[in-house]
């Protein structure tokens, strides 16, 4: 047995969590008890099955974690870096530099601090630090870049990251997490709303050094598909891929996020994957060509319509973090195309009529099915006193062009005397549109998030209700993102795991509620019920043929199996036990994980002995 001090002695010698392991670094076993976490144990580990925990009346098999007699000794550790050549680092929280101690380990660095300071706000730098979160929430904000109090805790953010850099580290990575029953967390980019990034006690596979990129001029793989395709490294982002399809000649697309720094073959696809040109081609999901993979068991899998063919089907939408882990992906690639764009605002600069500015609000998102109808996307922000649009986007259109078809909502904003500011542009290629009109999103923020995907027929039926509902959100501290999207449009028949819902679809919503990690639990708690029990409830009354986004959704979402994948979870359910039947892969509310939970307030990963 090991002393609860095993993890800080062996994070005192790797201070700024920056550091990997040396092969000759100095570490010793301790003896030591078993952790205790508030509820009851029996401090039984048996092997590699985990802790018996009983908590609540029930007992629980759960996941180890340092101090548990199954968790790896400090040679194992050694041993484990050893075959991932060195990168296996320490996890520290990315503000560690700007404090004296984090977990009682000296973290303090002038320098990197200041680096902190400069840069924590900006997308690139959190995607790209080995263990940050975009969405800081759930990882309990233990630290901030600017400290009240000289020292910190690393909250929910990993024990030990994985910096791989071959598929080997890959597999290396899993087989350790499987063997020795390791809670695993998979992170790319960190671009993540609803927590799956991170982990209480876990290891981290980050697989965002996987950058290789190689273009297609005639795809002669299985599925019968001829066009031409891009196969890139699941460490991709979008924005880097957009810059080199254009640089191609003839300058090409691909279907990516509409935030740039979105990891295009992680977890994106595995949730679907909306954007700018989903509406003209279809799902990211739906441009999958072929995937290599690693999976639970630790082998080197190919998955495309001739090899593994169901492992196919639910990577394709089926959910992040939970069939395998992405090595590679294949997609289709589409000549780039002139586009045109609008930015739309009404806010308190226009009018400060709460009746008139959302009458503007319904004006736009009344007409989802017309700009669904014109191979069109648009990206809002709503809350109380500010619509702001921008862009709705027009491919293969110029600006007089989308201005023609713009023309019903400024015949409408005109006759109900709602003021509002424009800005049409046109560009000769979607990327140039891209890179001018999209908006680089924040990060440091809190806050939790629910959804709704919206139907053609909702929006002809309840249009206003949806708007009523989006005014829910802004009178109960929330606000709205707002996407119109309709995937259907562009690839009304495609086999995968994605909810047959987004076939019909004409926008979807993001609701969220700022709020800090840190907030007390009933805080917490009143704002996870608004998410859920009223704005969430609005949006389901007003949408009722509607469904929800695994990968921008509510984790308290009511019947969420259904509500995010439809008819289509029952398979993937069954193909969860085949592909990963001890559960290596966890990402709440996705297939499988009603079998397991988290105990408690969110920590050890246990499901029912």
């Amino acid at each position: 047995m090991r002393s609860t001090s095993f993890l800080s002695t062996l994070l005192a010698l790797f201070a700024t969590g920056h550091t990997v392991f040396g092969a000759d670094a100095p570490i010793t076993d301790s003896n030591d008890s078993s952790v205790t976490d508030g509820s009851v144990t029996d401090g039984s580990a048996d092997g590699v099955d985990g802790v018996l925990l009983n908590y609540g009346g029930s007992k629980y098999r759960c996941k180890c974690y340092p101090g548990d007699a199954c968790y790896p000794s400090t040679n194992a550790w050694k041993q484990f870096n050893s075959t991932v050549q060195g990168n296996l680092l320490v996890g520290l929280p990315p503000f560690a530099p700007c404090y004296t101690s984090v977990d009682g380990v000296p973290s303090y660095n002038a320098a990197k601090c200041a680096d902190v300071q400069a840069n924590f706000a900006g997308e690139q730098w959190t995607t790209d630090n080995y263990i940050g979160s975009l969405w800081s929430y759930w990882t309990n904000d233990t630290c901030s870049p600017f400290p009240t109090t000289p020292t910190c805790t690393r909250g929910f953010y990993g024990n030990y990251v994985v910096t791989a850099k071959t598929k080997q580290h890959i597999k290396a990575t899993i087989d350790f997490a499987r063997n020795n029953n390791l809670r695993l967390v998979i992170r790319n980019t960190g671009h993540d709303f609803m927590g799956r990034s991170v982990g209480w006690g876990t290891l981290v596979l980050n697989t965002h050094s996987f950058k290789d990129v190689t273009f297609i001029k005639k795809y002669t793989g299985p599925g019968g598909y001829k066009g031409g395709a891009v196969t890139v490294g699941s460490g991709i982002q979008g924005r880097e891929l957009y810059r080199l399809a254009h640089a191609q000649n003839p300058p090409l697309v691909v279907v990516g996020g509409e935030c740039p720094t979105v990891g295009l073959a992680g977890g994106y696809i595995q949730g679907g994957g909306h954007g700018p040109l989903a509406t003209l081609f279809g799902m990211g999901a739906d441009q999958a060509l072929s995937f290599d993979v690693v999976t639970a068991s630790g082998e080197y899998k190919t998955a495309n319509a001739a090899q593994n063919p169901d492992l196919f089907w639910a990577l394709k939408g089926g959910g992040p973090s939970t069939f395998a882990a992405i090595v590679s992906l294949t997609i289709k690639t589409f000549p780039d195309l002139p586009s045109a764009g609008i930015i739309l605002n009404i806010n308190s600069t226009h009018t400060n009529d709460t009746d008139l500015f959302w009458k503007g609000v319904a004006a736009f998102n009344n007409l989802a099915n017309h700009w669904v109808d014109n191979g069109m996307f648009a990206y809002s922000e709503v809350q109380a006193g500010r619509f702001h649009m921008q862009p709705l986007v027009g491919p293969n259109m110029t600006a007089a062009k989308i201005n023609t078809v713009a023309k019903p909502l400024f015949d409408k904003l005109k006759s109900q005397g709602v003021p509002y500011s424009t800005v049409t542009k046109e560009f000769s290629s979607f990327f140039d549109l891209y890179i001018d009109m999209f908006e680089d999103e924040g990060s440091g923020s809190g806050g939790i998030t629910g959804g709704r995907i919206i139907t053609r027929q909702d929006v002809i039926e309840n249009g206003d209700a949806i708007v009523n509902a989006y005014k829910t959100a802004s009178d109960n501290g929330g606000f709205i993102i707002g996407h119109i999207v309709g995937p259907g449009h562009g690839a009304p028949v495609v086999d995968n795991a994605i909810n047959p819902v987004w076939r019909n679809a004409s926008s979807f919503s993001i609701s969220a509620i700022p709020i800090s990690g840190n907030a007390p639990l009933a805080q917490k708690a009143a704002a996870q019920n608004a998410i859920t029990n009223i704005i969430g409830k609005a949006l389901r009354e007003a949408a009722p043929r509607g469904g929800s986004y695994v990968n921008e959704g509510d984790l308290e979402e009511p019947n969420w199996q259904t509500t995010y994948w439809g008819a289509n979870y029952p398979r993937l359910y069954k193909l969860k036990q085949v592909w990963d039947p001890k559960g290596v892969f966890y990402a709440r509310t996705t297939p499988g994980t009603e079998n397991w939970t988290q105990l408690p307030d969110g920590t050890r990963l246990c499901r029912k002995a």
